[in-house]
């Protein structure tokens, strides 16, 4: 399978190694669905960038510079395309119950950004994350939580469908940071891509779709450009997740820093930001240190494409479908 010998060790490090941020989980390993919830219970400034042409989202208007309300008290990652976005009402409604919420008169309203990913495909399509889900998640939410592969978000992820699902490999859920003295930015990201899955040291790919005949992998790009590409699979993918860190950021900053972590994301998925793919990233920013953004924009890249080559590493063959991780190396 594997093109050449490769390391299956993690890169260290999580999202909820910033500090004010829990990160919690809910999976049906029956089904292949699940959800996964990131909270900042102080609320957290925000932004998000959508880059995918087929993205499914809630909420993403009010992270624009200039929107009355700043600040976001959970991110939502979801499968069960569309549909899973109900697992938002779940997260609503926990919050409210712990008092967390923007202040809206004798009401406080919280505020849940989210997106979703397709996995239709790889379970029972008639269960999808639901607003218990989402609750339960929340209920799960710890500040260590450092959970990769086949959970949450990721629980039903695939990876390398230009082939069809029966030459897809497994994607999942991962999670990174890197640091600079005091300065962490931390990803979570949910990988469940059209391309494949590349080391961005070495450029092998390392999860993807498997070539029709024979051992190995087709290359998603070189097989563009050999094929038809048909829209059976469209809307069927996408890469889903937030970066964080704990400089202090405004929110024009912050959406600049949700922009170059798509860098980190065309590093290690290509192609990546298709016409079938909905890749959508959130960042959230405390109020710790004061850092230059520069460099927070270049470690947001970096951590994003650790936790999506841990997100492929740490995922296990569900669905029929093999994982890198399973692979000998």
């Amino acid at each position: 399978m594997s093109e050449a010998n490769h390391s299956t060790e993690l890169a260290p490090g999580a999202l909820t190694d910033v500090p004010g941020l829990e990160v919690g989980h809910a999976t049906n390993l029956i089904t292949w669905t699940g959800c996964t919830v990131v909270l900042a219970r102080e609320g957290a400034i925000a932004g998000g960038v959508v880059r995918g042409l087929a993205p499914g989202t809630r909420e993403t208007d009010l992270l624009r510079p200039a929107t009355l309300v700043e600040k976001a008290h959970g991110i939502l990652l979801t499968g069960g395309s569309a549909f899973g976005l109900a697992a938002a009402d779940g997260v609503m409604r926990y919050l409210e119950e712990h008092g967390i919420g923007y202040d809206a008169g004798g009401v406080r309203v919280p505020i849940v950004p989210g997106a979703v990913l397709f996995d239709l495909g790889i379970g029972d399509s008639a269960v999808r994350p639901d607003a218990t889900m989402g609750y339960a998640a929340c209920q799960a939410a710890n500040s260590k939580d450092q959970s990769q592969g086949n959970v949450g978000a990721g629980t039903g992820a695939t990876v390398g469908k230009i082939l069809g699902m029966g030459r897809a490999m497994k994607g999942g859920l991962g999670t990174a940071s890197v640091r600079a003295g005091r300065l962490v930015v931390g990803a979570l990201i949910a990988v469940n891509a059209f391309g494949d899955v590349v080391d961005p040291e070495t450029g092998v790919i390392i999860a993807g779709a498997r070539k029709a005949i024979g051992r190995g992998f087709a290359d998603t790009r070189q097989a563009m450009r050999g094929m038809l590409i048909r829209n059976v699979l469209a809307h069927t993918n996408t890469v889903i997740g937030v970066v964080a860190t704990n400089a202090r950021l405004n929110v024009a900053q912050a959406n600049e820093v949700a922009a170059a972590a798509h860098d980190g994301l065309a590093r290690a998925v290509r192609p990546s930001h298709t016409l079938f793919d909905g890749d959508t990233l959130f960042a959230l920013a405390g109020d710790e240190l004061e850092a230059h953004q520069t460099l927070v924009m270049d470690m947001a890249a970096e951590a994003v494409a650790l936790a999506i080559v841990n997100g492929v590493r740490a995922a296990r063959a569900a669905g029929g479908l093999p994982a890198a991780g399973d692979l000998s190396a």
